[in-house]
């Protein structure tokens, strides 16, 4: 960060500038920076300093590598003489490099963490000087920090700070031996510093120094390499900003249980959000890898021990690498059918109960969009093996998948859920799949309307919202429209209220009841009866530019999307889900659309069904390969028939199809939608995955 502050000049140095583009934060930054950054210490952050009996400091040795260092000097050693001054009674171990770099106009960045609460503020400063053992600093940025990832911890000091013990020498090393490497990997904690300087092309230096948290082995060691996430914070940047300009860092690894620390300088890469690795790592929104250049490891250099208290909601949302790399493995199949056990069952409604699965093994659940559904297989006494779709409830963050499914009078496997399934019960399913899913970074309001059991993915939307919102503090404004007949047959009524509450300005909640009791009323069992009208959503959406997301019966959705293009809604801002038998009839927006090539469909064809060793000979005139498939006694995985939810998709290992009807779900380029698909003209043989 730059170390002169004006109205005019940005309180951001190039490298942070360009990191807040990168993440389309820039102007936003810009303006919250102005505010939040100042060149002295608010009151609040001097009372803070002056109670804690440790400080984390960054500074540069002499050779031009940053080092992350933690200075205790106990209760009562740091005092704000004034608003731009901070002095601390602490003394650098000899073997710290921080004892080094204390010189008069020397950049120093400084960390003020309060473990017991996760409070924090930063401060960039200089040393004004250094005598008898009192460091002299005046204030250049001082600006508060957000308590994410901090994991809680009870501080106790087993001497006094300043004492003096007989300790083993310390350890200086240029690799990573097995205690350092289980150290790193074990921690959930570590604290990072970072710099630039008029030789970094900057018009003035600074050394900035930060806390990261996350899971137990969130950082990954290979040799004398770490891999680093990077998780949505404050969108300053200082950090990565500084990477940009200067590819070095000082780390410092406390061990809270011993006292011993691993401090750490080397060169930086920084790996963005396309990187495999980081894409794969639920949480990280870009990631860095450190490079040791060399290290030392002091004993019993902390006067105080640290107990651990409890995980940061922050850190328990993200991977660790391990569960991130069996991810990765298991993505490979993730069409393949797997075990789930039911660990959960509860009435959400006088109809509707949800189910929540746990995996069996091991390998960890695949991530999903709020909004997605899951297809369960199941074998009804005296009845085929059946598959259904239903779309899941939890959130994205959630441990388990859960669905809610609502008995229907003549559902073979609603019914069959309802009646028979049990907590400890195992199920078979595929991963979660399909095209409706809501964005919760989008800056567009959306609109969410339901009608009865329709609710489901609203809800798994609705919370996928508040914990992005707690994750990357941007809550996307949401209307929730909910159409029930009953308020006994409504679902998810508490949750929806409750999520009101822990946003009221960005999330409301309308419960539409068809047919209220006559002791219940508006205002206080629910917000309208009768049904959702042109008059009720011109009340309700107060500004013009939404997306609306609509699910529940086909006729209801139907309805509703009519009476919103009616309203000059545009097509594109209209997305439905589409599984089962609920497809929209569309009006499309206004301009040309390019006609799609369709493939010529083949006169005759065989079919191969490669991992049953089944095959056939296909006609033109026959039906789909999906009900040529069962025609073979296969019961391939589908909902829609119509190629709108992709749940038929299946892998071609040989020849080309085309298809009989528009299909609209993604699917890759060797997959095919069995359910609308038919033999094309250029195929004699046909080979699919089943």
């Amino acid at each position: 960060m730059d170390d002169q502050i004006s109205p005019a000049a940005s309180p951001f140095h190039k490298g942070e500038q360009d990191a807040q583009t990168r993440a389309g934060k820039r102007d936003r930054m810009e303006t919250i920076g102005k505010m939040a950054i100042r060149d002295f210490m608010p009151e609040q952050h001097r009372n803070f300093f002056e109670q804690l009996p440790f400080i984390v400091i960054g500074s540069v040795d002499d050779q031009g590598w940053p080092w992350a260092s933690i200075l205790s000097g106990g209760e009562g050693s740091i005092v704000s003489p004034s608003d731009r001054q901070l002095v601390l009674n602490a003394k650098p171990l000899a073997a710290d490099p921080l004892s080094k770099g204390i010189e008069a106009g020397a950049p120093i960045g400084l960390l003020g963490i309060e473990l017991g609460t996760r409070r924090r503020n930063r401060m960039n400063a200089r040393v004004a000087r250094y005598d008898n053992g009192e460091i002299h600093l005046d204030v250049v940025q001082s600006f508060g920090n957000c308590p994410q990832y901090i994991q809680t911890r009870d501080v106790n000091f087993i001497r006094p700070a300043r004492a003096e013990i007989t300790r083993e020498e310390p350890d200086h090393f240029r690799t990573f031996d097995a205690a350092a490497q289980t150290l790193i990997s074990e921690s959930d904690t570590f604290f990072v510093s970072s710099y630039i300087s008029r030789e970094n092309g900057a018009r003035s230096e600074g050394v900035d120094v930060s806390h990261r948290g996350g899971r137990a082995g969130f950082v990954k060691v290979e040799g004398n390499t770490l891999t680093i996430p990077d998780y949505s914070g404050n969108n300053f940047f200082n950090t990565i900003g500084n990477f940009l300009m200067n590819p070095k860092a000082g780390l410092i690894f406390p061990d809270f249980q011993t006292g011993d620390v691993l401090m750490l300088t080397g060169t930086v890469d920084l790996l963005w959000e396309d990187a495999p690795e980081i894409a794969a790592f639920k949480g990280a929104e870009r990631g860095w890898r450190f490079a040791l250049d060399h290290g030392i490891r002091i004993a019993d250099a902390l006067p105080f021990r640290a107990k651990f208290g409890q995980w940061s909601p922050n850190s328990l949302m993200a991977d660790d690498w391990a569960t991130s790399q069996a991810r990765m493995d298991a993505e490979k199949n993730r069409v393949a059918w797997r075990s789930l056990q039911v660990v959960g069952i509860k009435d959400e409604s006088s109809v509707i109960r949800s189910f929540e699965f746990a995996a069996t093994d091991d390998i960890p659940l695949l991530p999903f969009e709020a909004g997605q559904f899951l297809t369960l297989r199941v074998d009804p006494e005296n009845a085929p093996e059946l598959t259904r779709s239903y779309t899941v409830s939890s959130a994205p963050g959630d441990a388990n998948y859960r669905i809610s499914v609502k008995r229907e009078p003549s559902g073979t496997v609603s019914n069959y859920l309802h009646n028979n399934l049990r907590v400890g019960d195992i199920i078979t399913a595929k991963a979660p799949n399909g095209a409706f899913f809501l964005d919760p970074k989008a800056e567009r309001p959306a609109v969410l309307i339901a009608g009865g059991v329709g609710i489901t993915p609203m809800m798994a939307m609705t919370r996928h919202v508040l914990n992005e919102g707690l994750r990357t503090r941007y809550v996307r404004p949401l209307t929730i429209i909910h159409a029930a007949q009953t308020t006994e047959q409504r679902a998810f009524y508490g949750e929806f209220r409750k999520a009101e509450a822990l946003a009221p300005e960005k999330i409301r909640y309308l419960s539409v009841i068809g047919r209220p009791r006559k002791d219940e009323q508006q205002a206080v069992d629910f917000d309208a009866s009768g049904y959702v009208t042109k008059g009720l959503i011109q009340q309700a959406l107060l500004l013009d530019d939404y997306d609306f997301y609509l699910c529940g019966p086909p006729a209801f959705m139907q309805a509703i999307y009519d009476m919103l293009r009616a309203l000059g809604v545009a097509d594109s801002r209209l997305f439905a889900e589409a599984f089962g038998p609920a497809s929209l009839s569309r009006a499309q927006d206004a301009g040309p659309r390019p006609a799609a090539a369709i493939k010529p469909v083949a006169g005759k064809a065989r079919v191969r069904f490669d991992k049953s060793g089944l095959e056939t000979t296909w006609k033109r005139g026959d039906e789909t390969l999906l009900a040529t498939a069962e025609a073979q006694g296969l019961s391939p995985a589908f909902s829609c028939r119509n190629g709108t939810c992709g749940n038929c998709a299946t892998k071609k290992l040989a020849g080309d199809v085309t298809y009989n009807a528009p299909v609209t779900a993604a699917h890759d380029t060797d997959e095919v939608l069995i359910c609308c698909a038919v033999p094309a003209a250029s195929s004699e043989t046909l080979v699919l995955d089943l």
